[in-house]
């Protein structure tokens, strides 16, 4: 077999794409924020695919979903449909995003939800705004409003997610949770509340009452804000 000048007999790789991975590793690291989003996934996806030029696969995943956050946010599935995306380099994908929530996530622990409220809307807007279908996040709380678990209930598809009032009362009394927040994304993104929104917030609201347990607010995520029914008076 013939091989290519300058390549690397281990790798396959030339020196020049070699040489260019280097520099692009070392603009990331100079500023981080000055790589446009196609760069920033050709780096991840050299270090899943390291014989590979990556950069027509970042540019192919950006012309597919959009933007690095919907790359990261979209399914593995989905992922795998472009030519060259397979287990390996998706898991990497997949792993930047939950890298993304927990960070975001950390602040809200161990803190009054309440009192940290903003804080708890970005961290919402980082898990859930990007997603290509609806999902039905709950935050369960202590008698502190300090946050006991967050969980993600049901997921369903791109403008509905059937949520069972029965199954949140339930999930509730077992973690002994003395409220909850409902938080919910509109993959159209608009995050208005539909009129199925408010019908099923009130049957979550009156099950939970019936057993003691408040429901401090809805939140509805998408790409152009958030809606909280507490500040809307629906709640």
């Amino acid at each position: 077999m013939t091989k290519l000048a300058g390549a690397s007999p281990s790798t396959g790789q030339t020196a020049e794409h070699k040489g260019h991975r280097e520099r692009l590793r070392s603009r990331f690291l100079d500023a981080p924020e000055a790589l446009p989003d196609y760069e920033l996934l050709e780096l991840l996806l050299g270090a899943a695919i390291p014989q590979r030029d990556t950069k027509p696969l970042a540019k192919a995943l950006i012309k597919r979903f959009g933007s690095f956050a919907d790359v990261i946010t979209a399914d593995v599935e989905d992922l795998k449909t472009i030519d060259g995306i397979k287990d390996v380099a998706a898991a990497v994908l997949k792993v930047v995003r939950e890298a993304a929530i927990r960070l975001a996530r950390a602040p809200v622990l161990n803190n009054s939800v309440i009192s940290s409220w903003d804080v708890l809307l970005d961290y919402c807007r980082t898990a859930m705004n990007t997603l290509p279908t609806e999902q039905f996040r709950l935050l369960f709380l202590d008698r502190k409003n300090t946050l006991i678990a967050d969980e993600v209930q049901q997921t369903g598809t791109v403008d509905h997610t059937p949520l069972y009032p029965r199954e949140v009362v339930k999930r509730a009394l077992a973690l002994h949770a003395s409220a909850i927040v409902m938080v919910h994304n509109h993959p159209s993104g608009d995050p208005k509340p539909s009129r199925a929104d408010m019908e099923m917030t009130r049957a979550v609201k009156d099950a939970l009452a019936a057993v003691g347990i408040a429901l401090h607010d809805h939140v509805v995520v998408g790409r152009k804000g958030h809606s909280s029914f507490k500040a809307m008076g629906l709640l």
